[in-house]
């Protein structure tokens, strides 16, 4: 056979290789990561009558130091901040979400809780599942324990370009029970849901958003309120239940730059019925970045001001560090990732302003500033455990 002819039988054989092989499945959008993390290609496996199903995992530890620990908190933690399973199915008419597992959620300002009281205090060892009907192309409906449609920052640590979430975030609810109507129209799409608002379990919520997209730019404007009004307050339902909310939010994303400021309003009425004698809000903004270096590493950061309205003598509600108090803060995030294997840190600062003695930082709750340090590093897993029908 002369060098040709085995050269065209090469060439027909790769074809046919390739013809015969379907593509590795690209990582999915649910959970949603911002970045500079990079979800893994899914683990694909045939669940017979349900089809193909898309399995990732991820397992991250952390630990963090800090100065002027609250009562009740300590200097330095160390938890497991995921150990997390996602399991989907994400093609025909009947799809769904499963997200079970441990998680940490730790935010700038606030006491570092616990992998185990994480759990029992939020949202429990399955904080995302829901059903998808998607009766057409551009249409879809969500029913059960949705992620939010509020806010810039999503709820676990390897979704945001930082480990900890923000002091604007700390206003937010992160998930919540109901119905979620999603429709596309060209560069536009918009979501509107009723819901139990902060993991309440009272369906007063209504929340809506909408997105346009263009190219590298993102616009998004997002509200929601309750239109009924509760006593009911727990850790993950906090007063902030009773109000509404108002972002809005841009985002920049072109090569190696991710950059995203926002802001947002809030506000909480005067309401006996519920407990508020003498209601408040806050107003704030922020700047996010992130910008990717060549193997793997990237630096991220953080810039935040929320001031709040009310005073001690008036007794309004404590949405912050006091009636009529302030924050700003300021986080720095470096970052490798190879693979599905990830290690970061964050080294933090937030200032609290106009603060009540007590209200704030320290074991006396009388310190102006919480400095922060915390690595985390785990490992993202996916890969094509089989072919696809």
């Amino acid at each position: 056979m002369t060098r040709l002819a085995q050269a065209a039988a090469a060439a027909a054989l790769i074809v046919c290789a390739t013809a015969q092989s379907p593509p590795a499945p690209a990582p999915l959008s649910t959970p949603a990561i911002t970045g500079p993390l990079q979800q893994q290609p899914p683990a694909v496996f045939d669940a017979g009558p349900l089809g193909n199903l898309d399995v990732n995992a991820i397992v991250s530890g952390m630990g963090l130091v800090q100065t002027n620990a609250v009562s009740g908190d300590e200097t330095a933690r160390a938890a497991l901040s995921n150990g997390q399973i996602f399991i989907q199915k994400t093609d025909g008419w009947l799809q769904f979400y499963l997200q079970v597992g441990a998680y940490d959620l730790p935010a700038l300002g606030t006491p570092f809780l616990q992998t185990d009281k994480t759990l029992s205090d939020f949202f429990g060892p399955v904080p995302v599942a829901f059903l998808k009907l998607a009766p057409a192309k551009n249409t879809s409906i969500l029913i059960g324990s949705l992620p939010t449609l509020i806010g810039a920052e999503y709820t676990f640590t390897f979704e945001n370009m930082n480990i900890e979430r923000g002091l604007l975030w700390n206003q937010e609810n992160a998930v919540n029970r109901g119905i979620q109507l999603n429709q596309a129209f060209g560069k536009l799409s918009a979501s509107l849901s009723w819901n139990d608002g902060f993991y309440s379990n009272r369906y007063t919520w209504l929340t809506g958003s909408l997105t346009w997209t263009s190219g590298p730019h993102t616009l998004v404007f997002d509200a929601g309120g309750n239109y009924g009004q509760t006593r009911f307050q727990t850790l993950a339902t906090p007063v902030q239940n009773n109000g509404s909310i108002f972002n809005v939010i841009y985002t920049y994303t072109k090569g190696p730059w991710i950059v995203q400021p926002y802001v947002q309003f809030t506000d909480i009425p005067t309401n006996a019925g519920a407990g508020i004698g003498k209601g408040a809000s806050t107003a704030g903004g922020a700047v996010l970045a992130s910008y990717t270096f060549p193997h793997g590493f990237s630096l991220t950061g953080r810039w935040e001001y929320i001031a709040s309205t009310g005073s001690n003598p008036e007794a309004s509600i404590n949405l912050m560090y006091g009636p009529g108090s302030a924050a700003t803060s300021v986080t720095l995030t470096p970052t490798w990732q190879k693979g599905g294997f990830f290690v970061r840190g964050d080294v933090s600062l937030v200032h609290a302003l106009d603060f009540t003695a007590g209200s704030a930082f320290g074991r006396a709750g009388t310190g102006a500033n919480q400095t922060r340090a915390v690595a985390e590093a785990g490992f993202i897993f996916g890969g094509n455990l089989v072919h696809r029908k």
